[in-house]
């Protein structure tokens, strides 16, 4: 059973979010917060396997509750809910340790698979939310998206060719274990290829890594999700 948190200051929006986990009989949502240090609180007192956050609340806003559970429940992957135009707090929360970002509009399929994906150490990039991040960072003086691509790829080229294999699936929101099956690797080996990867590309966390990955274009062709 995967345990969930959720915070956002909007009523109605978490009795949203609640129906839609309800759903999925694997998922259970253990506590519910209002704002950004209620939800750091829970986080503690609960140690969920999840915390869900809106980027904007009150008091504590989610990127600074990320950060703050991410230092003090390590075991508890953050999944951040946001809206269109919110690219600079998405930029913001990848440095803060969020794994997961949907945007609210989004399928109710996609808020299962990124929970279930970040609950299994993976990093899950809403299909709109990485676009965006990758078109805000062509347009915010990084050049057109050709040189983002080009200076993407550049990056990736220091890593090996199996490095890249393992980047692309990553990119793609797959976890270790899911990776390791489609590469015909063994879960550790997987797990050490990922430490190396960011520590070439020089990035903290998988969804920082994903968003090379969608920037060079290496992307895997869609696969089934697995279970």
């Amino acid at each position: 059973m995967i345990r969930v948190l959720l915070a956002d200051d909007e009523p109605m929006i978490r009795v949203g979010i609640r129906a839609v986990l309800s759903t999925d009989p694997g998922l259970e949502v253990v506590a519910e917060a209002g704002d950004g240090h209620e939800a750091v609180e829970l986080v503690r007192r609960h140690r969920p396997d999840v915390a869900v956050l809106d980027i904007r609340m009150p008091r504590v806003n989610g990127i600074e509750a990320a950060a703050r559970i991410r230092a003090a429940v390590p075991g508890t992957g953050v999944v951040m809910l946001t809206t269109f135009g919110e690219d600079d707090y998405i930029l913001q929360a990848l440095s803060g340790g969020a794994a997961g970002f949907l945007v609210k509009s989004g399928a109710p399929e996609e808020l299962l698979a990124g929970v279930r994906a970040v609950a299994e150490g993976a990093a899950y990039l809403s299909p709109k939310v990485a676009a965006r991040v990758v078109a805000h960072l062509s347009a915010t003086g990084a050049g057109s998206a050709t040189a983002r691509r080009a200076a993407a790829r550049e990056r990736i080229a220091s890593l090996t060719p199996r490095e890249r294999d393992v980047l692309s699936h990553l990119g793609a929101g797959l976890s270790n274990g899911q990776i390791a099956r489609r590469l015909h690797l063994v879960e550790g080996t997987v797990k050490a290829h990922v430490s190396s990867i960011l520590s070439r590309l020089g990035v903290d966390n998988r969804a920082a890594a994903a968003v090379v990955a969608h920037e060079a274009g290496v992307l895997p062709p869609p696969v089934q999700t697995e279970q």
